[in-house]
């Protein structure tokens, strides 16, 4: 089939202006690993291959954020590049796939495609709306709700809060006629400004609540302090229900919703419940696998048991018992894609910190701020890192251009490790509330077109505020309690 002249002489110019632009974002990282290692002073006690490391992780973080092609291929690229350049032997360099972290957070994705294939996770979220969806701030706690449950063990803030949340929330505002435009502020444009706020908190709260915690959990590890799911959930669940109690009133105040009561949005998604019917027998059995896994991560300090083993063994049982079919497994393009990148990621951070690149860089700083307390240096830091994700479109991208290097100064100069771990973590996901761009689930709930750009931002705005002075205030002095600093 023959393309017309002067719909091909429209075409090409596109397609050479992204293979241009695709060039120019190559050119980028290919300069960045020059200055850094050619033209940049490398430390005496750094060797020449950790230098070029150095450069290639750099140039690695540049190409996750420019994305001349996508993530996980841009970090297969430098493991290849590592292990011809970087130090590494290919067996070194390929090692972070073998890691247990990596095969958590698969697990975890298996355990939610179940979840969301038998519907088990829409009619948790539906059983939250019915429950306390009588009122506008009713709903927004339900969906709120839904998303913290389903957080405890969906690692993907995409499927959890874009593909089962998302939803329902466009389905009750399209109940009460509230649509893009005029009648958004009916109550659509508030429920999507509340809902996106608290998936943001829910996130920071669980060590499964966001696909790259468990690398910030990873890196914390290389400085030898162990985070895992049982701890992350007590660091995170008071600060985070704190926050989860004061955004919705917040928005009522900030973008207020013309209906404030909603008997229809309960009676809708019992409606919807009835319709799905009594729960399956495959629903009732991933219900106790569910709960199963969750308790077995919380008690992992009791009995021993890794939560991956946890994880692995899980999905087992549902592939076994048919509840997840293997075409789920090799379908799950999200799980496969985060393989390549994570365990990439984990690798480069590793040899890193082996390379003495991290504690090299920790000195230079503390050396710099050598007439400034622990304490003065930590608030700045951590606004600092907070409002540098206006500049991120991925929360990985933010935690490893900046959450090794600050943790890693703020140890040198005597910081308490725990207090330093927990809160960067934790403000990574929190500051993804600032744009409409912060992490993977914000341009889906913008692009419904409910909320004007200002109104986004200035919103996010707010409520960060409104984060920092509770998770600096109640959730320090929680940590504190817990003897976790």
């Amino acid at each position: 089939m023959s393309i017309p002249l002067s719909q091909a002489s429209q075409q090409q110019p596109a397609a050479t202006r992204s293979a241009w632009g695709t060039v120019a974002r190559f050119a980028v990282l290919v300069a960045l690993y020059v200055v850094i290692v050619h033209v940049l002073p490398r430390p005496a006690a750094i060797k020449p291959e950790g230098w070029r490391l150095l450069g290639i992780f750099a140039a690695t973080v540049c190409g996750l954020i420019l994305q001349p092609v996508p993530g996980g291929a841009v970090v297969l690229m430098a493991i290849t590049i590592v292990s011809v350049w970087g130090g590494l032997s290919i067996q070194q360099a390929l090692a972070g796939y073998a890691d247990p972290t990596v095969w958590l957070v698969m697990a975890a994705f298996f355990i939610s495609r179940a979840l969301i294939n038998t519907g088990l996770a829409r009619r948790i979220a539906l059983g939250f709306v019915r429950w306390f969806g009588k009122s506008t701030l009713g709903v927004s706690y339900a969906l709120a709700m839904s998303d913290m449950v389903l957080a405890s063990i969906i690692p993907s803030n995409a499927a959890r809060s874009g593909g089962v949340v998302l939803p329902i929330l466009r389905s009750i505002a399209e109940l009460y006629g509230s649509r893009p435009g005029p009648t958004a502020a009916l109550i659509g444009s508030f429920l999507f400004t509340s809902v996106y706020q608290s998936i943001c908190v829910t996130a920071a709260m669980f060590f499964t609540g966001q696909a790259s915690n468990p690398l910030a959990a990873q890196i914390a590890g290389q400085q030898g302090y162990s985070v895992t799911w049982s701890s992350w959930f007590l660091a995170g669940i008071v600060p985070g229900l704190c926050s989860l109690a004061i955004i919705p009133p917040l928005m009522l105040k900030l973008n207020p919703p013309a209906i404030r009561k909603t008997p229809e949005a309960a009676a809708f998604a019992a409606s919807e419940l009835r319709a799905m019917g009594p729960m399956k027998g495959s629903e009732w059995l991933l219900a106790a696998v569910f709960v199963s896994v969750c308790g077995f991560w919380v008690t992992s300090g009791v009995h021993g048991i890794d939560i991956t083993v946890t994880a692995l063994f899980g999905s087992a049982v549902l592939l076994v018992t048919g509840v997840l079919k293997w075409e789920d497994v090799k379908g799950e393009r999200a799980a496969w894609d985060i393989f390549i990148w994570y365990g990439g990621l984990l690798r480069l951070g590793k040899a890193l910190n082996d390379a003495g690149v991290t504690s090299e860089f920790a000195k230079a700083v503390g050396s710099a701020f050598a007439s400034y307390g622990w304490v003065t240096l930590f608030v700045v830091a951590l606004l600092i890192y907070f409002y540098a994700h206006y500049g991120f479109a991925s929360i990985t991208a933010h935690i490893l251009a900046m959450y090794p290097a600050f943790l890693a100064v703020l140890l040198a100069k005597g910081a308490p490790v725990g207090l330093v771990v927990y809160s960067f973590a934790c403000f990574t996901n929190l500051a993804a509330g600032l744009t409409h761009y912060g992490t993977t689930p914000s341009p889906m709930y913008f692009a419904h077109d409910y909320v004007s750009f200002g109104r986004w931002w200035r919103v996010g705005f707010v409520v960060s505020l409104m984060n920092i002075a509770i998770w600096c205030t109640i959730g320090f002095a929680w940590w504190k309690l817990i003897g976790y600093w």
